[in-house]
């Protein structure tokens, strides 16, 4: 675990998964405590979504020689604001392994293949919809970030479970304790990452193992068809693992296919702190943990103009449009959004026989780009996108807290080398401050750059934090 000393670096660095053990909720949730993210983080996120942060237990342990952080999360009860209800149909959330907590959880706390209560036979268990857990995101009081990813994780599993399932993303059904389990693992993880805020997120590939598991459904092929599925739609990379049991869970998948920009090996850099998360599973050959890697990249070697930016490889994607209501273009913006894109834009055009029209155009990481692609698609009247591939350069970014009068906003701070160079308020928790008091946005923008200089000049905030 890193150091205090550390603890202010880890936050815009590069981060790096290792999972050749395979993935999980609990296994990532771990992975990232143990590499310095604050437990209070994750806590203030429980709390908020109703979970409590007492669900939450943290342990170290020993898993083939390695040291590594183990998360247990406590079931007993209900979510606070959650309805369940009994269900017998076949539309559900179920668990296939992993060696993880509780045989009826698909989301990251699977359990041994040994386990006698697999869900065969029994005609009734508590379940709570997906409808009812995207509701009870929506309400909490999270970050913007955690709010945003977390979302995203559960959609992506729950797309995956109602493609399998034939039915709609809203009536794919968890189980009441899985609910409990999912909601601990992706929000807390969701949390931990919208803390480190890294520049950006790499992996060589997760292990999936091979062979067959049991589950409510029966006897399914390893991969796990859900965290396959997943995968599959993110563009992520699968490896066999070499192990006869499914190794990545679909709450594993679907937190790597939100978070990672590139599945590719790590890139050249200042690893500053190492983090391992534990499964409960021995595995024969191996730790069953998964690490992961904060890299500071602007200690690697040059690689151009500057040796204090990052260089990476991303995909604009543009489409023109003459034919379309301009009451559309916000509509779409945000779905394009939503589905990965880095960032969106509109340039006017002229098109053939002079029409005046607009080119909606998005930045994408290799793996959101058919996701990107496919969202301008749908959203728009256009019949066809086009892809260009861009070199772009990044500065290292860290988010800051300051305190205004009207509370603590973030602000998102770009730096090259030790010195700054561009601080932003972060805008929506500007807005919200802003119908919090009932002042303009400007005026709040105005109070967090202030007292960002203020701090500044006192020597609170360093251009090397």
């Amino acid at each position: 675990m890193t150091g205090a000393g550390d603890r202010g670096r880890l936050q815009g660095l590069h981060l790096h998964v290792d999972g050749a053990s395979g993935a999980a909720g609990d296994m990532m949730l771990g992975a990232l405590l143990d590499l310095g993210v604050p437990v209070e983080v994750i806590g203030d996120a429980l709390d908020a979504i109703g979970a409590g942060r007492q669900r939450l237990h943290v342990a170290r342990v020993l898993t083939h020689g390695i040291a590594a952080v183990d998360v247990k999360v406590d079931t007993a009860g209900e979510l606070a604001g959650m309805p369940s209800h009994r269900h017998t149909g076949s539309a559900r959330h179920d668990d296939h392994g992993h060696g993880h907590r509780h045989p009826h959880s698909h989301t990251g706390a699977g359990h041994s293949h040994g386990d006698a209560d697999h869900g065969h036979g029994h005609a009734e268990r508590a379940h709570v919809h997906y409808a009812a857990i995207r509701a009870r995101l929506a309400a909490a009081a999270l970050t913007p970030g955690t709010h945003r990813r977390a979302l995203d994780i559960f959609d992506r599993i729950a797309r995956a479970e109602a493609r399998m399932h034939g039915t709609t993303v809203d009536d794919v059904a968890f189980h009441e304790v899985g609910a409990i389990d999912s909601v601990v693992d992706v929000v807390g993880t969701a949390a931990a990452l919208d803390w480190l805020d890294p520049v950006a997120v790499t992996c060589t590939g997760v292990a999936m193992g091979h062979g067959t598991l049991i589950c409510a459904h029966g006897v399914l092929p390893v991969p796990a068809p859900a965290a396959l599925e997943i995968l599959r739609d993110a563009g992520g990379v699968m490896l066999d693992g070499g192990v006869a049991r499914e190794l990545c869970t679909p709450t594993g998948a679907a937190i790597l296919a939100a978070a990672v920009t590139r599945w590719s090996a790590a890139p050249a850099g200042r690893p500053v702190a190492i983090g391992w998360g534990a499964g409960d599973a021995a595995l024969p050959d191996r730790a069953n943990a998964l690490r992961a890697i904060a890299i500071d990249v602007s200690a690697g070697p040059s690689a151009g103009p500057s040796a204090e930016a990052a260089i990476d490889q991303v995909w604009q994607i543009d489409a023109n449009l003459d034919d379309m209501s301009p009451e559309l273009c916000g509509p779409a913006s945000d779905a394009v959004f939503a589905a990965g894109a880095l960032d969106v834009w509109w340039t006017p055009i002229t098109m053939k026989k002079g029409r005046p029209a607009l080119m909606l155009s998005a930045l994408a990481a290799e793996p959101e780009r058919g996701a990107v692609a496919q969202a301008m698609l749908r959203e728009t009247t256009t019949i066809g996108v086009r892809f260009a591939p861009r070199e772009r350069m990044v500065l290292a970014r860290t988010s800051r807290e300051v305190t205004t009068r009207f509370g603590r906003i973030p602000v998102k701070v770009a730096r090259h080398g030790d010195a700054i160079w561009n601080a932003a308020p972060e805008f929506e928790a500007c807005a919200a401050a802003a119908r919090q008091h009932g002042v303009p946005v400007k005026q709040v923008f105005a109070a967090v750059l202030a007292a960002f200089e203020a701090a500044l000049a006192a020597g609170e905030i360093q251009g090397s934090d």
